[in-house]
């Protein structure tokens, strides 16, 4: 059975298979590297792993080497560098070099994440060996081609080649259903959502640290605002800057709080002297973050779902957003959090400005959010893209 625009998504899939099939992953990005497509792959490896399919990767190699231990077979192979985006690479290989790994040690199904070189020579080989494969589309490269060099020349071919490299594959997964209208309308086919899921236990308001705050030098009457993300061009940083700017100038005491890293982070330190940066933070230590914060700031308007949305969320924030990709699905404005038409800069500071002044209307609506988004679920996730990942071979096998 194959969901079809305008069907409706099963709530949870029958994980039972007919047999244990190998699933290969094929992507550019890998953890540890942290950005939301090896945050969301990291969720499906685990999945696959816990039920006992035997798994196989084909990446870069990392720069800290090693291999991922859920991994039956891995094949690594050169590490590209990406023009102006530090800490990304990009994947090379020989065709022949990939296929004979697969005539080695065949998979059943491919799961390809990116639609870089390395993707690209993935479909290519999978073609010619007759694998199944599902692609995932993860990465907003209409928005992000307005930011680097590489991309802004391929510009205006991006959407043709992403059409024709999706529709080489059975599936093609994306995490909300306006996405997958969009895709639709445009040409491509066999679409079908995957949404994202979340531990509700990880990411809690229980996890909310007055040592944390203390340190922030926040009194219990003061607002913190919060902002997760990489700190680049295409995440929209610049009007993240003139939020925080214009909730200080209306409120001496407002307190900021950024967390990550990226290109950018030297000019938001000069801008911003008196906010707290503090890097990339990882496990219970982000969700101390998240839950010592009492507002949510999040201007990018490059994200196809935007995980760290639904963190906030969980960890009973008020967030402030653009409305599309998670936050569209989520967010019920006014309720349990706001949402501004997307472009609308001078609307986004109004808005932040007007939430930062109203703590009963902070504490409400993350109270509200929380609620929620207790009924997302990884396992539910995972469900669903195992029967995905069946279905392409069935499709294949017809």
């Amino acid at each position: 059975m194959s969901l079809r625009r305008g069907d409706k998504q099963p709530s949870a899939v029958a994980d039972a298979a007919p047999a244990v099939r190998k699933v290969c992953f094929v992507s550019e990005t890998w953890h540890p590297e942290i950005n939301g497509v090896t945050h969301t792959l990291s969720h499906l490896v685990d999945h696959l792993h816990q039920r006992g399919y035997p798994l196989q990767l084909v990446r870069p190699t990392p720069d800290e080497g090693g291999t991922d231990p859920r991994m039956d077979e891995e094949l690594q192979v050169r590490a590209l560098p990406v023009l102006d985006y530090d800490g990304v690479h990009m994947g090379g290989v020989m065709p022949a070099r990939l296929k004979a790994f697969w005539q080695a040690q065949r998979p059943d199904v491919l799961y390809i994440a990116t639609e870089g070189p390395l993707g690209m020579v993935a479909v290519r080989v999978a073609r010619q060996l007759g694998i199944p494969m599902v692609s995932g589309f993860h990465t907003n490269f209409d928005f992000y081609s307005q930011h680097y060099i590489l991309l802004r020349v391929v510009r205006p071919f991006v959407r043709s080649f992403l059409r024709r490299f999706h529709n080489k594959t059975a599936i093609t997964l994306v995490p909300t259903r306006a996405q997958a209208d969009l895709m639709a309308d445009q040409g491509f086919k066999r679409v079908e959502v995957m949404g994202r899921g979340l531990d509700t236990a990880s990411f809690s308001p229980e996890f909310r640290s007055p040592e944390l705050r203390e340190e922030w030098c926040a009194g219990s009457d003061q607002s913190v605002a919060l902002h997760v993300g990489r700190l680049a061009a295409e995440k929209n940083v610049g009007l993240l800057i003139e939020t925080l700017e214009a909730l200080r100038a209306a409120n001496p005491r407002q307190i900021a709080v950024i967390v990550g890293d990226g290109p950018l982070r030297a000019e938001m330190e000069k801008r911003l002297p008196w906010a707290h940066f503090a890097g990339f933070q990882r496990g219970e230590a982000l969700a101390r973050y998240y839950a010592s914060a009492d507002m949510f700031l999040f201007p990018s308007r490059s994200e196809t779902y935007g995980n760290v949305v639904i963190e906030a969320m969980a960890s009973g924030l008020a967030t402030v957003a653009f409305d599309y990709a998670a936050a569209s699905e989520l967010i019920r404005d006014g309720h349990n959090g706001v949402t501004i038409t997307l472009d609308n800069n001078a609307d986004f500071i109004e808005k932040s400005k007007q939430l930062a002044a109203d703590p009963a209307a902070v504490c409400l609506q993350g109270e509200k959010a929380r609620e929620r988004v207790l009924e997302l679920s990884w396992e539910k996730i995972g469900v669903l893209f195992t029967h995905y990942l069946h279905e392409a071979q069935e499709v294949k096998d017809a």
